[in-house]
């Protein structure tokens, strides 16, 4: 198989045995820019004989990769984070391409991105196993942690380099193999992650990487007896067509899925920071950010002036191409997704709620799949929009008056991935924190990802943790060995 060009990803393919190569039968898949709606390359349609090809590497990978040391693994992942912190600007026009994201937004990406292999570099050097003490003086026991094996990694396109890199940098430092399948509306982040590593020093075998069809490859990568790990960034509904997958083989598994963030706006908190704050994270990348402050709920006192303010940076946010220096928001990734946000506009207006900004494409664009930053105010519980996760640019703003009534509010829906709340009281904070069904809760603050935080949620939002020390644990398994000295 030879590489050929595929436009904007002629430099890349499948990777699989240390090599970008073509799908077996040539078959591709296109990749279009959610700008103009145009075509701008096309990545390779793996065949099962590929996929096969990628687990026999993977599973060579992982008998080269779990006897090196760590402290040179540790080498290799800390040469990725300084090679990919080199290369920011090339990959950061790369993202925004294919994605449409502002290019200040893809470019502080790809240093988180960098981030997580600098942490996991460090990471890999402290898997601590553990001592007991036996009852008898002459047994000696003990846990060793022994990396899991192979990984199947499923990732998603609104962080095309953070989502990928979460998952190979924790499975990398523990001494597991991986088997990448990017997103097919952005693979070229992913793609640049796995030859960013192989410059860096990875030996063949330990990174491959396919594209294609996603329900067939998902399900022959985890229905394979090679495949010991599977995890996956996405939407719940497909991290429940995992789950059904991997529970037939007993596979470890961790998911990172949807989310639907309730915003809750105490009366002591600062009102202007908080819609300022909360107006800036909320069209963040367009709005498709799991995570994503998604639904506010507003103490009646500041109500209307929370709207206002809200609205006010709304109207004045630039939209367009993101290669544009001066635009803050792009498009949406697909028409799927952009239908899905104004159903959900149209529902919540039939359902009383008042549109106060955006709710229709801007001016001027013809083409592409824009739709300007829509705040809504007096929305009902029973729209649509504060129930189904929006992965949009809308932003539902209700009151509320009563501390017991707002947490029953914000713990209405099956989602628990993040919380925000903003309050001056320490008793309010905590109380409420503790309360809240989350994963992760912010406090007067809306920037909860980094790469030494634990990134996850609860309920319906997922399984396990990416980042930080939790992060590792999940590609780890520990094993208990008891002697008896003779």
């Amino acid at each position: 198989m030879e590489k050929t060009n595929f436009g904007l990803y002629k430099d890349y393919g499948c990777f699989i045995n240390g090599k970008w190569v073509t799908a077996s039968d040539l078959q591709v898949k296109e990749v279009s820019s959610p700008v103009t709606g145009e075509l701008i390359g096309h990545i390779p349609a793996a065949t099962q004989l590929d996929l096969q090809a990628a687990l026999d590497s993977a599973q060579r990978g992982f008998n080269i990769w779990r006897a090196i040391s760590p402290w040179d693994r540790s080498a290799i992942l800390r040469k990725t984070a300084d090679l990919l912190r080199e290369r920011n600007s090339q990959y950061a026009i790369l993202m925004s391409t294919e994605t449409g994201k502002p290019i200040a937004q893809a470019e502080g990406e790809w240093r988180d991105a960098a981030d997580q292999f600098e942490w996991y570099a460090e990471e890999t050097k402290r898997i601590y196993g553990q001592t007991i003490e036996a009852r008898l003086p002459e047994i000696r026991m003990g846990v060793r942690m022994e990396p899991v094996g192979v990984v199947a990694a499923f990732s998603a396109w609104n962080f095309p380099a953070l989502l990928p890199a979460r998952k190979l940098a924790a499975a990398l430092a523990a001494g597991c193999s991986v088997i990448l399948k990017p997103a097919g509306e952005a693979p070229g982040s992913g793609m640049a992650i796995i030859q960013t590593l192989m410059d860096a020093g990875l030996p063949i075998d330990v990174v491959n990487l396919v594209t294609g069809d996603s329900r067939k490859i998902s399900q022959y990568l985890v229905e394979s007896p090679i495949v010991k790990k599977v995890t996956l960034t996405g939407s719940t509904a497909v991290g429940r067509e995992i789950l059904q997958l991997a529970a037939n083989g007993i596979k470890k598994v961790s998911m990172e899925l949807g989310g639907h963030a309730p915003v809750i706006v105490f009366e002591d908190a600062d009102i202007e920071a908080a819609a300022e704050m909360c107006a800036r994270f909320k069209f963040r990348n367009c709005g498709q950010v799991c995570a994503s402050p998604s639904r506010f709920y507003v103490h009646a006192s500041h109500y209307q002036r929370f709207c206002d303010v809200f609205a006010a940076f709304a109207k004045a946010m630039v939209i367009g191409d993101g290669l544009n220096p001066d635009v803050g928001m792009g498009p949406m990734i697909n028409a799927r997704g952009l239908n899905h946000v104004q159903n959900l506009i149209a529902d919540a207006i039939d359902k009383g709620a008042k549109l106060l900004a955006g709710g229709s494409a801007p001016e001027g664009f013809g083409k592409g799949n824009f739709i300007s930053p829509t705040v809504l105010s007096d929305v009902p519980d029973n729209a649509r929009i504060m129930i189904d996760e929006p992965f949009g640019p809308i932003a539902p703003i209700a009151s509320f008056v009563d501390f017991d009534e707002v947490i029953e509010r914000a713990n209405s829906t099956p989602y628990g991935l993040a919380s925000y709340l903003f309050t001056t009281s320490l008793k309010t904070a905590a109380l409420a924190s503790e309360r809240i069904e989350a994963g992760m809760v912010g406090i007067n603050e809306l920037a909860i990802a980094s790469a030494e935080m634990p990134f996850g949620g609860v309920k319906q939002s997922g399984i396990g943790r990416e980042g930080g020390a939790f992060g590792i644990q999940d590609y780890l398994e520990p094993k208990f060995i008891k002697t008896r000295l003779v």
